[in-house]
């Protein structure tokens, strides 16, 4: 396959993530069919312009022919010599270029062990990695061991954990017609997910405070002055009531959760800061949150201070005019719209972008 990796000078996005010392970068979808694949391709593109040692793996499963939801073709995961991949073994069944095999992970899938991989040409690839993030972790560092200089994770639908600032130092988010509603909505939903990812790092005195609770895990309660009232290592997802309990004879000033907030300890939150004005309420990050934008807002109209652990370090934002079910925007509209709407991020159309490269 004769093949180019496009140059890297028009690619404010690549030019990002080097500039801020990104060396994880996550690829994050709203949805289907934003182009995250596509987002994917440009970046592994500009890697190989610079001839740089990059680390390629997946949180589920790209680059296969047929999109498994929508039964239309998707486009293929395109890979350069040089690149270093983990993925599953099952996906090296179908892989169209040549590898080189450089070892096992131990760590397992439902399509086989994930193994890292050496790509020796240009070409297609499918990539299935590891679902658990603390495999993830194990993964990427064997990436780096085997001379990643850059690690770039793909995302799957519905999933968000890889976005984590525990694991990426960067998020890139596809957006685009695929959402569905015309261009002010599509607009409203990506504002409406950049206020969860966009969420405020804990001041210095705060993560003083809550450092050993992080370094563990679980959910507690402190007084106002910083007193502990309660702790444990219980799951998030039946914390509510013990949490509501344990407050019911208290005034607590903050709280703490280190593992994902659903709609009931949402909820149990939401009750504690309507009867604790001022409440501080510090969770692990943006990719922990299953609540909407309204739930944000509600709680900041409660007088309540939401904060993150670890803030998530946005990338930049890339925008597809393009919908499987119809519906397409205008490109050059779309891009406009959306580089109007998000001040101060880098957003693009990886497509209009790379076509202006290659007409030069």
């Amino acid at each position: 396959m004769n093949l180019r990796p496009s140059p890297v000078d028009l690619s404010p996005l690549w030019q990002r993530i080097r500039a801020c010392g990104m060396l994880t970068v996550a690829v994050m979808g709203m949805s289907k069919n934003t182009g995250k694949t596509v987002v994917l391709n440009h970046l592994l593109a500009a890697a190989a312009a610079e001839h740089m040692a990059v680390g390629l793996t997946s949180i589920g499963r790209d680059g296969e022919a047929t999109d498994a939801v929508f039964a239309i073709p998707k486009p293929p995961v395109m890979v350069w010599p040089g690149m270093l991949v983990a993925t599953a073994q099952g996906t090296l069944l179908r892989s169209k270029v040549r590898t080189q095999r450089l070892g096992h992970t131990g760590v397992h899938s439902p399509m086989g062990e994930i193994v890292l991989v050496k790509v020796l040409e240009a070409g297609e690839m499918e990539v299935a990695g590891a679902s658990r993030s603390h495999d993830q972790l194990r993964v990427m560092a064997q990436l780096r061991q085997c001379g990643a200089e850059r690690v770039l994770i793909d995302g799957a639908l519905g999933r968000s954990a890889h976005a984590s600032p525990a694991l990426a130092d960067g998020v890139v988010l596809a957006t685009g017609a695929a959402l569905g509603g015309g261009l002010l909505d599509v607009l409203r939903k990506t504002r409406e997910r950049l206020a969860l990812l966009s969420l405020p790092a804990a001041d210095a005195l705060t993560r003083q405070q809550l450092g050993p609770f992080f370094d563990a895990a679980g959910v507690g309660l402190w007084a106002a002055d910083g007193q502990p009232i309660w702790q444990a290592e219980v799951t998030s997802l039946n914390a509510a009531a013990i949490l509501l309990e344990q407050a019911a004879t208290r005034q607590p000033g903050l709280v703490a959760v280190t593992g994902a907030v659903g709609r009931q300890l949402w909820a149990a939150l939401d009750t504690l800061a309507q009867r604790h004005p001022g409440l501080r309420i510090v969770v692990a990050d943006g990719t922990r949150l299953f609540v909407d934008a309204a739930d944000l807002h509600r709680l900041q109209h409660l007088g309540a201070q939401l904060m993150v652990w670890r803030a998530i370090t946005l990338a930049g934002i890339t925008v597809n005019p393009f919908s499987p079910l119809g519906g397409h925007l205008d490109a050059t509209e779309l891009l406009a719209a959306a580089r109007s709407a998000f001040p101060g991020h880098v957003v693009t159309d990886v497509l209009l972008a790379d076509a202006i490269q290659h007409k030069k």
